[in-house]
């Protein structure tokens, strides 16, 4: 494993101890690596703790006034989360017992050297770390997703080697390309080449979170911050110190979201919603868009300060339809990595890689991936056909009939623009999640005459719409 990238942003340590020696003593062995409150009082330590939330708290058991036990039940009621180390003298290991029943992380008994003080801290420090990062995969749980990325066309092969030039370095990168085209598999590559690859790796989808909930996911927030705030809760920066963020549809947020990051990215510090402590952070950012920032940047929806920012090193995907040579590739990965239980893996026939490898793929990798999910449960044969394709996939391969078949009277005039208008209208809501304000957007209409082509052609509002 290589060592850490230097100049980590410091974690607050409060120590709560009533010899003022001792405070003196953790304060000057601590200071190079952390930043250091004392509290000579259970008291003191708790009006330190409300001001300044700090990262692991060291805690003598034995202070007049309020206990340490009593300071320890305390701070469990305000904070059940973070780290307690609690100091003891070395005939109260009884005690030291009750404490770590009552919440406490681990405990030293005095006198200890320095050498155990600063291993019993980062080994704290880091199961949090690690308690963080799994609460937030448990709470993000979904079905597998693709992992590897498969390409030997020039296109991604230019991909793969900008990948290698930038991961291992901490320069901000900004990953562009159209919806489902693999923006988070080129996120993870660059984090697994990095020296974060032992830290988080945290994604966020910036277009699937409310304008309203977003900062809050973005930087955390206190309790009572908002009505529904019923407790702190640990936001994405956070989570990802250390580590890598992954940014996903970065163009969709508004201005004001924009500035704070940006913020973030000068200051290496922020604030929780509802806070008023500077929390500071190590994040590597990765930022992806299905957007042209520069046409965002001209209507002023996207900071031209912050573009630059994250423009430092620019990677762009390539649609499938600009790499056909890997489409066939990806669908047998698909079809031997997704096999329906009981069965064996499945191949395609020539006939059906043929129209597979000339159908355009609108969606992308994300469309050629459900396809070949749907093969793999309705196929029961080992061999998969041309008319076991979806019909949409079929009808595309047969479109350049289509102006063949109006000429000769077989399609009405009609009847083809209908079909053209559906096919358009559908891959542009297909593209946006159904935000018809989106849609409307990309295919240069309003939403009014979008909701009328929708309810004039028979396209529901919701993604239940098959092409016929």
């Amino acid at each position: 494993m290589e060592s850490p990238t230097p100049n980590r942003a410091k974690k607050t340590i409060l120590v709560a101890d009533d010899e003022a020696a001792v405070r003196e003593v953790l304060g000057d062995v601590l200071a190079d690596t952390y930043d250091v409150l004392a509290a000579s009082s259970g008291e003191e330590a708790l009006g330190h703790f409300a001001r300044v939330h700090p990262n692991l708290v060291l805690l003598d058991l034995r202070m007049p006034g309020m206990s340490g036990m009593e300071t320890l039940a305390e701070l469990r009621k305000r904070d059940a989360d973070v780290p307690v180390v609690v100091l003891t003298a070395t005939t109260s290991y009884q005690t030291a017992v009750e404490a770590m029943r009552l919440g406490a992380s681990d405990y030293l008994a005095k006198p200890f050297e320095v050498d155990e003080l600063r291993h019993v801290i980062e080994r704290t420090l880091a199961t949090q770390n690690l308690y963080n990062e799994v609460r937030y995969h448990r709470s993000n749980l979904q079905r597998p997703q693709q992992t590897e990325m498969i390409g030997n066309s020039p296109r991604m092969l230019e991909v793969f080697q900008r990948i290698r030039q930038v991961a291992d370095t901490p320069s901000t990168v900004l990953i562009t390309g159209e919806s489902g085209t693999g923006k988070e598999l080129v996120a993870r590559a660059l984090h697994m080449g990095s020296n974060r690859r032992d830290a988080p790796f945290i994604a966020l989808n910036c277009a699937a979170i409310p304008e309203n909930l977003i900062e809050a996911e973005l930087f955390g927030h206190e309790k009572g911050a908002f009505t529904s705030a019923t407790g702190r809760r640990i936001g994405h920066f956070e989570l990802a110190d250390g580590g890598t963020l992954f940014l996903d549809e970065l163009g969709d947020l508004a201005l004001a979201t924009q500035a704070k990051i940006l913020r973030v990215l000068q200051e290496r510090e922020f604030t929780r919603v509802g806070g008023s402590r500077p929390i500071q952070v190590d994040v590597r950012l990765i930022a992806a868009t299905n957007h042209d920032l520069q046409d965002s940047i001209r209507d002023g929806t996207f900071r031209e300060d912050l573009y630059y920012r994250l423009a430092v090193f620019p990677i762009h995907l390539p649609p499938l339809r600009e790499r056909p040579e890997d489409i066939l590739p990806i669908a047998e990965h698909f079809l031997r990595s997704r096999t329906a239980p009981g069965q064996g893996p499945k191949r395609l026939s020539r006939e059906a890689a043929e129209i597979m490898a000339t159908y355009a793929w609108p969606g992308n990798i994300r469309e050629l991936e459900n396809v070949v999910e749907q093969l793999n449960i309705l196929v029961s044969g080992e061999v998969v056909g041309p008319d076991q394709l979806p019909g949409h996939i079929r009808r595309r391969h047969a479109a350049p009939r289509t102006s063949d078949e109006v000429l000769s009277g077989n399609l009405s005039f009609d009847k083809a623009v209908a079909d053209f208008e559906r096919e358009i209208i559908v891959r542009a809501l297909n593209e946006t999640g159904f935000v018809q304000t989106r849609a409307a957007t990309v295919l240069g209409i309003t939403r009014r005459v979008l909701k009328y082509k929708m309810d004039q052609l028979g396209i529901p509002s919701r993604p239940t719409y098959t092409p016929r």
